[in-house]
């Protein structure tokens, strides 16, 4: 929504075609269908030029494009870029774009904040704020496709990761929403096998989604093999244990057939013993799996410090040797504060000075 001289807008971005057609009911139902391409194309209402102008001035008048605003742009030595988005009611998110070989993929956000509480990671310091709507997830990718000059048939962005700010799953009809809309054929055309969810581990919603037919892959933040060490450093090992968490993982692969990634943040003297590394060879036996290994981005909030790079790589080849899939995963954007939460409340401080 936007607000602009006491008149609320609704934004047009994550809307049907058919339902953007029903509130023109003066104009051709073709026009729903014309502006839905337009707007999966990034284009502004006064870039519609094949519609007629005053149909342009009425849309201007009265609705948003796309809710979410490019508001900073910062790159990195190593191509990757980071976004600060600012949304129609002045919350700020952010996204991360990773060039690769490969493909080009969009790290989003789902949520304002967030709630799990994780305590290295930035994102929950101001806890959650709201959920982000389809629009708002939608908009980020069609802000930054375009940003890098791309369009709906030509894309710039072609793979994503619901891994920015926010616990996908705590927004759970939304991100099920976007799902289906990122994947229209006459829109976006992402496909979920170029589509991957991380969530902290809400296993009721695990085994939900399992149960959906959506099937992305699904990366799951483990962090420490030892409940009383998880839950130290992720709240929400209270309510699921590793025992569940691991149970849900298998069903979802039983379901989907997709291999689960297990998310492990290297953090030094916190999760990267002999120990841990024998009981994550444990867990992650007899279904197919595969261990993310991440060098903690450090976050001056707390007091978390990163293994060395030769370290990290000392814990890969134990895992290895142990029979476990595993990879340390390339670090994109640590020179431009590449972890989620970190620019967005930099930003927030710069502008209460």
């Amino acid at each position: 929504m936007s607000t602009e001289s006491g008149k609320t807008k609704k934004a047009l971005l994550g809307m049907s075609a058919q339902d953007i057609a029903v509130l023109l009911p003066d104009y051709p139902k073709y026009c729903g269908a014309q502006i839905y391409g337009f707007l999966n194309d990034g284009r502004t209402f006064a870039e519609m030029t094949s519609l007629k102008k005053e149909l342009r001035v009425y849309l201007d008048e009265n609705y948003v494009a796309n809710p979410v605003r490019i508001l900073k742009t910062f790159e990195g030595r190593d191509g990757a870029k980071k976004y600060l988005f600012a949304l129609t009611d002045g919350n700020l998110i952010e996204g991360v774009y990773m060039p690769h070989d490969y493909g080009n993929t969009l790290c989003l956000s789902t949520q304002v904040g967030c709630r799990m509480g994780c305590t290295f990671c930035a994102s929950g310091l101001d806890g959650l704020v709201r959920n982000l709507t389809v629009g708002e997830m939608l908009g980020q990718v069609v802000a930054v496709n375009r940003d890098s000059g791309g369009s709906s048939k030509n894309r710039a962005v072609n793979k994503l990761v619901l891994m920015g700010s926010g616990e996908p799953f705590d927004n759970y009809d939304n991100v099920l929403a976007f799902l289906c809309e990122v994947g229209n054929e006459k829109g976006l055309n992402i496909g979920e096998r170029n589509i991957s969810l991380s969530t902290s581990g809400l296993c009721d919603k695990i085994v939900k989604f399992a149960d959906s037919g959506h099937k992305v892959t699904l990366s799951i933040s483990l962090h420490s093999p030892f409940d009383g060490d998880r839950s130290a450093l992720m709240p929400v090992n209270k309510a699921y244990g590793i025992d569940e968490l691991i149970r849900s993982a298998k069903y979802y692969f039983q379901k989907t057939g997709r291999r689960v990634i297990f998310e492990y943040t290297l953090i030094r003297g916190k999760n990267d013993s002999d120990a841990c590394a024998r009981r994550l060879a444990e867990l992650t036996s007899g279904f197919p799996s595969h261990v993310n290994l991440i060098r903690l981005n450090e976050v001056k909030e707390n007091d978390y410090t990163a293994p060395s790079a030769d370290a990290a790589n000392e814990f890969l080849a134990k895992l290895q040797r142990l029979g476990v899939s595993s990879t340390i995963r390339k670090s994109l954007g640590a020179d431009i504060e590449g972890a989620c939460g970190q620019l967005r409340r930099r930003y927030a401080e710069e502008i209460s000075e």
